[in-house]
């Protein structure tokens, strides 16, 4: 039997809902820790700020971690959502130079949520410790987009792993060096390219 609540909200706008409070949640937890730092944030106060109650908060997360943590992990999907958005047959090395120049050239998008949340993640013991598994699962997924847009299979063959690898670390590399400001760079859109242009040239 269908319930009144089948009828009104078929599943697909179910599924936006949930989908909605959840984004809801994570971007009140990472905008209230770094505010405060993470002690300083309660399930009830992400909960409140997201206009949701504390259960609802519990139903989706087990703890304000795992919510500041699905934030950073957003950010490598939405990594992997823009390189699979770029010109089909376009080197893979070219695709990835471009995602990161994109992401650091957005002054109030990824970058600067990328930058205050890393800090996050390293000035808090509690969320490095649990950073592991969440890279585990999010380093796949962009190990899997780099293999399906190269033709090479991550099970058998190295290349995918190592171009992630080399093209997160370029990319870190140029981030720290850009908030440790010494570097003279006009951008941290400078810095990806020199990162990705050393890495072209091959590290003696």
């Amino acid at each position: 039997m269908r319930t009144v609540e089948d009828v009104t909200n078929p599943p697909g706008l179910r599924d936006r809902k949930k989908a909605a409070t959840r984004a809801a949640l994570v971007a009140a937890a990472a905008d209230l820790a770094r505010a405060k730092g993470l002690d300083g944030v309660t399930a009830d106060a992400i909960a409140a700020k997201a206009g949701v109650s504390t259960r609802t908060f519990h139903n989706y997360f087990a703890s304000k971690e795992e919510a500041v943590l699905a934030h950073l992990e957003g950010m490598v999907h939405s990594w992997v959502g823009r390189l699979h958005s770029r010109p089909a047959g376009e080197p893979v090395w070219d695709s990835m130079e471009a995602v990161a120049r994109q992401i650091v050239s957005e002054p109030d998008g990824d970058f600067v949520e990328l930058c205050s949340t890393m800090e996050l993640v390293d000035q808090s013991p509690a969320l490095l410790a649990r950073r592991v598994a969440m890279e585990v699962r999010a380093s796949q997924l962009l190990v899997e987009a780099i293999a399906e847009r190269t033709g090479t299979d991550p099970r058998v063959d190295l290349y995918p792993s190592l171009v992630r690898y080399a093209a997160v670390s370029a990319m870190k590399s140029a981030v720290e060096l850009w908030l440790a400001g010494t570097s003279g760079a006009a951008s941290p859109e400078e810095l990806v390219r020199a990162a990705f242009g050393q890495l072209r040239q091959g590290l003696s």
